[in-house]
C-alpha cells in the first residue's frame, strides 16, 4: 500500500502545483477576487498536503521496517536506533529531495498567508513563480528519483544508513537547517522575479524580502556551522571545514545572502542599488540550485555527496533555464535598473556597504572558481585537478580580513557623508587598541601574521561597537535627560535592528577568533602505544590504559581507553574507537573530544592490535574551537532581535529619509 500511496502524494503535489502556478498568474492578471485566486490558494495548500503525505507515508515505511520499499530496504535496518531511523529520511539521494519538496511547499504555503503590506501586486507573481518550483520539485521526486518503487524478493534486513550518519545526533539538526536556509531563499528569489515581471523594482519588494532573507539566512548559518560540528565529532581528522566542493558549494549562497541583507538597507532608505540587489537575489537562489546539483549529480566524490543519479542532469538543465531566463528579464527590464539617486564618492555608510558586497561577492566567486575549476577541465581534456585548501587560504583570508574590518567601521559612518575629523576620532581609540593587541600577542612569541591581524581586528571591532553604544547612549541622554540605565534601555528600544545587527557582528567576530586560533595554533602527535605508554602534545597527554573490543546489533567495535592529563592532573578516561558495519567496507573511527574553554584534546584511534594490545593514537590540542560554536546562538540571537517585527501601521513601513548629514548615533524617539 505504501509504494502507491507515496506516489500519490507526490502526484497530487505535482498537479496541485501546476494548478497553483498557471491560477497565481491569472491572479496576477485579474486581480485577488476572481475564481483563479480560489483556486490559487487551493492548489498551493493541496501541494503541502501532497508533500506531507509522501514524507508521512516514508517515515511510516521507515520505522515499521518495510523493506518491500526500495528506499527503506536500501537505508533501513532492523537495529538502527528509532531516531536514527527516522532522519534516515535524509540519509539519500531520493528521501532528501521528499524533505526538500516538504520544506518548499510548506514555505509556500506561509508565503501565500503571510503577506507583506507592501507585496501588492509582486505577490500573486511571487507566487507563481513558487509554485512552479514546487511543480518542478514534485516532478523530480515523482519521476526522477522515485523513493517508493519495490524491491523483489523482499530482504529480511536492511543495511541501515551511511554509518557516518548514524553515530552522532547532529545529523537530525543540520540537514534540515541548511533545508530551511537553502529553501527559504526561493522567497526572495520568486519576489526578484516579480518585480522584474511588474517593472516594479523600486524599494517595495526589498521591503517584503528583507524578514524572509534575514529567517533562511540565519539558518543557513546554523546549518553551516552545525555541518563544521557535525564534521569535527564524527570524521575524526581533526578540523571542521576541509574545503571540501560540497561543503563550498554551501557556503556559496551565504555569501551573496549576506551581502543581499547589507544592500537592502541602502534601498530601502535612497533609490539605488536596485540592480545590486536583484542580481543578488536571485545569484542566492542560483547558487542554492548549483549546490543542489552538486550534491546529487555525481560529478564530485566526497562524504557530503549522494551517489550518481537520473536526476543531475536534470537539476543541471533547470538550473540552466533558471539562468537563461533571469537574464532575459533583466534584458527586458534593463530600463528599470537605473539607480534614481546614485551613490556619493564619498565615504558613508551606503559605500560601506558597496565595498561590503564587492568583497562578499568576490569570495563567492573565488571559492565558486576553485570549486569548478577541477569538474570544468576534467569536462574538457579528460584530466583530473584538484584545488586545495592552499589556494582557498591563501586567495579568501585576504578577503574575510577586509570584511571584518568593514564590521568595525561601517557602523561608526553616517549616511551620506562622513565628517574626516569626527569619524577619525571615533576610530581612534578601537584602532589602537587593536593595534596594541597585535603587538603584544606578538612580543608574547605567537606568529602567523593572518591570526594576529585577526585577534587586532576583533578587538578593533569590539571597540567600535562599543563606541557607538556610549555616542548613542550619550546622545539619548542629551535628547531625553535622565539615569543612564534608562537611557540605555530607550536606546536599545529606539535602535534594536541595528543593535541586533551588531550583535550578529560580534558573533562572527568570535567565529573568525575561533576559526584563526584553532587552524594556526593546532598541534598534534601520533603514536603506536602498548597498555601503560603516553603520548604527549604540549600541557596534555594520554596514557593507554586497555584495549577492548565490543559488539552490538549494528556493529562491531575496538575501543582505547585513554586516561587523559592536563598539567599532570587527571581529567578523565576518553576512548576513542574504530567500528564495522556490516555495509561498510572499512572501519569507521570515531573521536573522543574533551573540550575546554581555551583549547581542546582531541583523539583519534587510527590503528588497533587487540591482540597484542597495541593502538596507534592521534593527540590533537586545538585552541579556541570551543568559541566557535558558541558563535552560533550570538549570532541567532542578533538575527531574532533584529528581525523581530514591530507593531506598526501599514503605511508606517516605508522609512522616513534621514538628512544626509545624519551621524549613526542619532536615536531615533518615538512617545
Amino acid at each position: 500500500m505504501r509504494y502507491l500511496l507515496g506516489p500519490l502524494g507526490l502526484a497530487l503535489a505535482l498537479g496541485c502545483a501546476v494548478v497553483a502556478t498557471g491560477a497565481w498568474a491569472l491572479t496576477a492578471r485579474s486581480g485577488p477576487g476572481g475564481r483563479a485566486a480560489g483556486w490559487a490558494r487551493t492548489g498551493t495548500k493541496g501541494a503541502l498536503f501532497g508533500a506531507a503525505l509522501a514524507v508521512a507515508v516514508m517515515v511510516d515505511a521507515l520505522v515499521q521496517h518495510d523493506f518491500a520499499v526500495r528506499y527503506v530496504a536500501e537505508n533501513g535496518g532492523r537495529a538502527v536506533p528509532t531516531y536514527y531511523t527516522v532522519i534516515s529520511l535524509w540519509a539519500a539521494l531520493e528521501g532528501s529531495l521528499l524533505l526538500w519538496l516538504l520544506v518548499l511547499t510548506g514555505i509556500t504555503v506561509l508565503a501565500m498567508v503571510r503577506v507583506h503590506p507592501r507585496a501588492g501586486e509582486l505577490h500573486p507573481w511571487a507566487m507563481s513563480v513558487l509554485s512552479l518550483l514546487g511543480a518542478f520539485f514534485s516532478g523530480l521526486a515523482l519521476f526522477a528519483g522515485n523513493a517508493f518503487d519495490r524491491v523483489s524478493p523482499v530482504p529480511a534486513d536492511g543495511p541501515g544508513p551511511n554509518p557516518l550518519l548514524q553515530d552522532h545526533p547532529l545529523m537530525g539538526v543540520h540537514p534540515p537547517l541548511l533545508y530551511l536556509g537553502y529553501v527559504g531563499m526561493a522567497v526572495p528569489f520568486a519576489y526578484a522575479v516579480a518585480a522584474l515581471v511588474t517593472g516594479r523594482t523600486g524599494p517595495a519588494w526589498v521591503a517584503v524580502v528583507r524578514s524572509w532573507t534575514l529567517t533562511a539566512w540565519t539558518c543557513l548559518t546554523a546549518g553551516v556551522v552545525m555541518g563544521g560540528w557535525w564534521a569535527y565529532e564524527v570524521l575524526g581528522w581533526g578540523g571542521y571545514w576541509s574545503w571540501d566542493p560540497v561543503e563550498n558549494a554551501s557556503v556559496l549562497p551565504w555569501f551573496t545572502a549576506t551581502a543581499l541583507l547589507h544592500s537592502v538597507m541602502v534601498q530601502r532608505r535612497r533609490a539605488t542599488l536596485r540592480l545590486w540587489n536583484l542580481t543578488l537575489a536571485i545569484a542566492t537562489f542560483v547558487l542554492v540550485l548549483f549546490g543542489t546539483f552538486l550534491t546529487r549529480s555525481g560529478v564530485v566524490e566526497s562524504v557530503h555527496a549522494f551517489t550518481r543519479s537520473a536526476i543531475g542532469p536534470v537539476l543541471l538543465g533547470f538550473l540552466l533555464a533558471v539562468v537563461l531566463a533571469a537574464g532575459a528579464l533583466f534584458l527586458w527590464r534593463s530600463d528599470r535598473l537605473g539607480d534614481d539617486e546614485p551613490l556619493l564618492a564619498t565615504v558613508s555608510r551606503e559605500t560601506s556597504f558597496l565595498a561590503n558586497n564587492l568583497l562578499l561577492a568576490g569570495l563567492a566567486f573565488t571559492i565558486l572558481l576553485g570549486t569548478t575549476f577541477p569538474l570544468l577541465v576534467e569536462a574538457v581534456t579528460g584530466d583530473r585537478l584538484s584545488v586545495g585548501a592552499p589556494y582557498f587560504d591563501r586567495m579568501t583570508v585576504p578577503l574575510a580580513l577586509l570584511v571584518v574590518l568593514l564590521m568595525g567601521v561601517g557602523p561608526l559612518l553616517p549616511w551620506g557623508r562622513a565628517q574626516g575629523h569626527r569619524l577619525g576620532r571615533r576610530l581612534l581609540p578601537s584602532a589602537l587598541a587593536g593595534l596594541g593587541t597585535v603587538g603584544v600577542l606578538g612580543l608574547t612569541g605567537l606568529r602567523g601574521i593572518p591570526a594576529l591581524l585577526t585577534f587586532g581586528l576583533a578587538v578593533f571591532v569590539a571597540g567600535a561597537t562599543l563606541t557607538r553604544g556610549v555616542l548613542d547612549v550619550r546622545r539619548t541622554r542629551t535628547l531625553l535627560p535622565g539615569d543612564l540605565g534608562a537611557a540605555v534601555g530607550r536606546t536599545l528600544v529606539a535602535q534594536r535592528r541595528a543593535y541586533g545587527g551588531l550583535l550578529v557582528h560580534l558573533g562572527f567576530v568570535l567565529a573568525a577568533v575561533a576559526v584563526a586560533a584553532s587552524s594556526t595554533y593546532s598541534s598534534s602527535a601520533t603514536q603506536q602505544l602498548a597498555v601503560g605508554d603516553t603520548v604527549r602534545v604540549g600541557d596534555w597527554t594520554a596514557t593507554l590504559q586497555e584495549v577492548h573490543r565490543s559488539a552490538d546489533d549494528r556493529r562491531m567495535s575496538v575501543s582505547a581507553d585513554l586516561l587523559l592529563r592536563e598539567d599532570g592532573q587527571d581529567v578523565g578516561v576518553y576512548a576513542p574507537r574504530l567500528s564495522m558495519y556490516p555495509n561498510a567496507t572499512q572501519a569507521v573511527g570515531t573521536p573522543s573530544v574533551r573540550t575546554t574553554p581555551t583549547e581542546d584534546a582531541y583523539l583519534v584511534l587510527t590503528e588497533v592490535d587487540p591482540d597484542a594490545g597495541t593502538a596507534t593514537i592521534r593527540l590533537v590540542v586545538d585552541p579556541l574551537v570551543l568559541w566557535l560554536w558558541l558563535s552560533v546562538p550570538v549570532v541567532v540571537a542578533g538575527a531574532v532581535v533584529a528581525g523581530w517585527p514591530r507593531r506598526r501601521p501599514a503605511s508606517a513601513d516605508r522609512p522616513v529619509p534621514r538628512p544626509r548629514g545624519e551621524a549613526p548615533d542619532t536615536v531615533e524617539v518615538s512617545a
